[in-house]
């Protein structure tokens, strides 16, 4: 058994290159090997949000706090809130973040295939975020 206590990991930052406006990712855990599964408690102040991204088996996000928005690419941009669990499926691009005048947080699981969790893409433009 092993027990992460609460605060024993740093915050990061999210990256300016994958990440637009301000992002704080505080790692929850990462299972060791054979196991895969990664997860991570994600805060995004208002308007900041994700790149586009895919993850090589699939992404869930739990909503914890705030209100936020949601897209997998060519569907519409789907508010999400407290409670809420979205299932992104292998390989569907899609990004995530908060809603612009509200901050959103979320835990994101995810598992890695052959060390990767996340393929980064193009940053989702002002203009799209906004429609």
């Amino acid at each position: 058994m092993e027990i992460r206590r609460g605060g024993s990991q740093p915050s990061n930052k999210g990256s300016e290159e994958y990440f637009t406006g301000a992002v704080r990712i505080d790692p929850l855990f990462q299972a060791p090997n054979p196991a895969r599964v990664v997860g991570a408690n994600v805060t995004f102040e208002p308007g900041a949000r994700t790149a586009w991204h895919t993850h090589p088996l699939g992404q869930t996000l739990i909503v914890t706090a705030g209100c936020g928005w949601a897209q997998q690419h060519g569907g519409p941009v789907e508010e999400i809130r407290p409670g809420d669990v979205i299932w992104f499926p292998p390989g569907a691009k899609h990004w995530h973040g908060a809603a612009p005048t509200t901050a959103m947080t979320h835990f994101a699981i995810q598992e890695a295939l052959n060390g990767k969790t996340v393929e980064w893409m193009e940053k989702v433009t002002d203009e799209s975020y906004r429609r």
